[in-house]
């Protein structure tokens, strides 16, 4: 099930004006390019904001969420007419044969099992045409991202058209090995309503993925660094063996 901060809609609505920084897709863009593919999978899609960059450069993308009020709200961005919206994940996807697959941001570290992490780079591996690339972000847990997400640190206030000042701050709650669970709250000030999410992200290291990609019968290309934020996180691109 989506956190409510992605599946609420008042939460949806104002997701990207709480956030509207987007920068990091700058790479992820140039990556498509360099692949040269005509055909993209965004996983976990969200809010729509990279899966219709790339449909208004003529890229055929299919977006795939979880999160009903995310996937309206990426519908109706300019672009969205162009990109064809799943909701679901990637292990309920229809057959389809795409040059490249991304999961950006926080995407991949949302599934917390083995078994999960698992299906969903197998799901992905099937929609993949053989030779086709996945890539990904991970937070590198040796950076300790989590320990600034503290309520001092991550307010943001904003004035969103038609709602008024939204406020929204996030708060660990608990470390339990690589597990990390934060409290994401938002303040409708006009309203005076508070909602919050709670939210668990898996900072695997490394080699662990690394791992997982080769029991998903992935060929790992190349680890890079992020660089929007240098030293602090990993970005894998893997193949599809064309043998395969």
């Amino acid at each position: 099930m989506p956190d409510a901060i992605f599946d609420d809609p008042r939460l949806a609505r104002v997701y990207d004006p709480l956030d509207p920084d987007r920068s990091d897709l700058d790479v992820y863009e140039a990556i498509v390019a360099e692949l040269g593919a005509v055909s993209v999978l965004d996983v976990g899609c969200g809010t729509g904001t990279f899966a219709c960059r790339l449909a208004l450069r003529d890229i055929d993308v299919v977006g795939v969420d979880a999160a009903k009020a995310s996937l309206d709200i990426a519908a109706s961005k300019p672009g969205g007419e162009r990109v064809r919206w799943l909701h679901g994940d990637a292990t309920t996807l229809a057959p389809m044969q795409v040059d490249a697959a991304f999961m950006t941001a926080n995407v991949a570290q949302v599934f917390l099992t083995d078994d999960e992490w698992l299906a969903t780079l197998r799901g992905i591996r099937s929609a993949l045409r053989p030779g086709g690339t996945l890539v990904f972000e991970v937070r590198d847990p040796a950076r300790r991202a989590w320990e600034q997400w503290t309520p001092a640190l991550t307010h943001v206030a904003v004035d969103v058209a038609g709602i008024g000042v939204v406020e929204s701050w996030e708060e660990v709650t608990t470390v339990d090995g690589e597990l990390v669970t934060f409290r994401s709250t938002t303040n409708f000030t006009v309203e005076n309503l508070l909602l919050e999410s709670v939210s668990t992200l898996r900072f695997r290291e490394r080699s662990a993925v690394e791992a997982s990609l080769v029991a998903a019968r992935f060929e790992l290309r190349e680890v890079r660094d992020a660089p929007d934020r240098p030293g602090r996180e990993f970005v894998f691109l893997a193949r599809r063996p064309l043998a395969d």
